[in-house]
């Protein structure tokens, strides 16, 4: 971060006096004038982050999804429970629904399906991304090319979105 007049080191007398000099009038050797001085409007580090408001970003998601549906980019799944974490399983469902790593997809589930296992068989494939509910996002409705959704995270959108 650049330093202003108030910031650099020194310049807190008046560098010779105002009248009767024949000099021009000074009252810092720190000014941005001089050499040495501070910065008139140098660039300061600022945080950019704006917080959407919660209707607006409830709204995005709306369209988000109407917009996946539209495209018949949606698929709907009864449930999704794996014993224990295996990417192998993961990654059959996926291509029996017609899945490969050519597009992207990504599966919403319900709070009662976020488990370890569900996680962990997900968290392994490159091009698959598994969310609850309540962390689903507009970002990612847009960057994910297909959409996979459980009757229970349904229910649960439903809810959140009405």
């Amino acid at each position: 971060s650049t330093k202003t007049r108030g910031e650099v080191r020194g310049g807190g007398r008046k560098p010779w006096r105002q009248k009767h000099t024949g000099r021009a009038r000074h009252g810092s050797r720190r000014s941005p004038l001089w050499r040495g001085g501070g910065v008139t409007f140098g660039p300061k580090p600022r945080e950019y982050e704006y917080k959407l408001p919660k209707k607006m970003r409830r709204k995005a998601l709306r369209m988000a999804l109407t917009a996946k549906l539209q495209d018949g980019e949606c698929a709907l799944i009864e449930g999704l429970q794996f014993a224990r974490p295996k990417t192998k399983e993961a990654l059959k469902l996926l291509q029996e629904l017609g899945y490969t790593d050519a597009g992207k997809v990504l599966i919403l589930i319900s709070e009662e399906e976020d488990t370890v296992p569900v996680r962990k068989s997900f968290s392994n494939i490159p091009w698959a991304k598994c969310l609850p509910v309540a962390g689903a996002n507009v970002y990612d409705l847009l960057k994910y090319e297909g959409l996979l959704i459980t009757q229970g995270a349904l229910e649960e959108l439903k809810a959140r979105l009405c």
